[in-house]
């Protein structure tokens, strides 16, 4: 439910963003049709080697429906993994017109669900999350395993998604403001900063200045299949963001494939999408990732692999919110990027990191995706 009794406090955090993104707010109209929306937030911890990885959704927010919920779900150390799920839409809340939202579950609050001064919610929030572009907390805990975590940090936007100083854009481009491409995807922050700590199990990390991440995606209809590739904590480039991607998804009454490449370097993106590059992929069913991007001025080609199992996760489907997608937080990847003029090619940058996200997703995953 979009909740109009945010805290002076929930306006100074989510006002001080610098680099908004378009689709920041909630895109529920509010009506009965099929509908989910997610958000995806993510720290890694370079000298713990490790990434935490935070993935909120709610589905048909009317409520009454077959699959009618929320849903927290936690990558955490050695992807190791922690979901609840939060069955009363009523106690989710989130904005329209910025990145803002949570979802209350066991609480001694009978107020309409909004966002909290830290110190309240930690009172009297006993389960749930709230998160802004510039704020996130909360707790989880499983009651079967005794697992759970608990969280706070504020975050630093550094890029969005564009170049530094300009408006930002959106991630599947002008289209996706008109419902023809679903599911919509938007990178909310390629990179920024994090710092404050996380529990896990007992043990705490703290952390300033640590790479941080936000994306989401939402929408009537859901993806076939996808693969998704994303690093912003690479060794010698401290500001260096990577996000790549593809998927099989529907457009009107046809079904098409589509992949994308974005960095962020030294202030300036640099964008490979369909409609300003080639793209191509060769996505085995786990364990290799290849993306390469070409357009008139610079080319781009990317490896990733891994030798994990990779970890299971749970994503709104059509049949509700189910184990969809094979994820892993320690990926091995490479990155060169290229300047072209005519003939002739400049290195612009070839980085390589041991904290890539890697992804797959949807179905059928039976043999080598090739496509461009």
């Amino acid at each position: 439910m979009c909740s109009r009794n945010l805290s002076p406090l929930s306006m100074v955090l989510n006002l001080t963003d610098p680099i908004q993104t378009p689709h920041s707010g909630y895109h529920w109209d509010g009506s009965d049709r099929r509908f989910f929306e997610g958000w995806y937030y993510r720290v890694t911890l370079p000298e713990d080697r490790q990434t935490f990885a935070f993935m909120y959704s709610i589905e048909d927010p009317i409520g009454g429906k077959p699959y009618s919920g929320g849903g927290a779900q936690i990558l955490g150390p050695n992807d190791e993994y922690l979901c609840r799920t939060f069955p009363d839409v009523n106690k989710f809340w989130a904005t329209r017109d910025e990145l803002a939202l949570g979802h209350w579950g066991k609480t001694d609050l009978s107020s309409l669900p909004g966002y909290l001064d830290p110190e309240i919610f930690d009172q009297h929030v006993q389960e749930g999350y709230q998160a802004t572009a510039t704020w996130h907390q909360g707790y989880l805990k499983d009651p079967g395993t005794g697992n759970f975590a608990r969280w706070q940090y504020s975050i630093k936007p550094i890029y969005g998604w564009g170049n530094t100083g300009q408006i930002q854009q959106s991630t599947a481009g002008w289209l996706s403001f008109l419902q023809i491409f679903e599911p919509g995807w938007q990178i909310l922050m390629a990179h920024g900063l994090a710092s404050g700590w996380i529990e896990w199990n007992g043990k705490r990390y703290e952390f300033t200045d640590a790479p941080a991440y936000g994306e989401k995606n939402w929408g009537g209809a859901f993806p076939q299949k996808w693969f998704w590739v994303n690093c912003n904590g690479f060794d010698k480039y401290p500001d260096l963001a990577l996000t790549a991607g593809g998927g099989r998804r529907g457009v009107l009454w046809w079904m098409e494939e589509v992949a994308m490449i974005g960095l962020h370097y030294q202030g300036k993106f640099y964008e490979f999408v369909p409609w300003n590059s080639q793209v191509s992929w060769n996505i085995q069913p786990w364990g290799s990732w290849q993306i390469q991007a070409r357009n008139a001025q610079y080319e781009v080609e990317l490896t990733a692999t891994t030798n994990l199992p990779g970890t299971p996760l749970r994503a709104p489907t059509e049949k509700g919110l189910v184990f969809a997608c094979r994820d892993t937080m320690h990926g091995n990847l490479t990155i060169k990027l290229q300047e072209l003029s005519g003939s002739r090619s400049k290195l612009i940058l070839k980085a390589s990191s041991s904290l890539c996200g890697l992804e797959v997703g949807g179905s059928p995953w039976n043999e080598t995706w090739q496509s461009s």
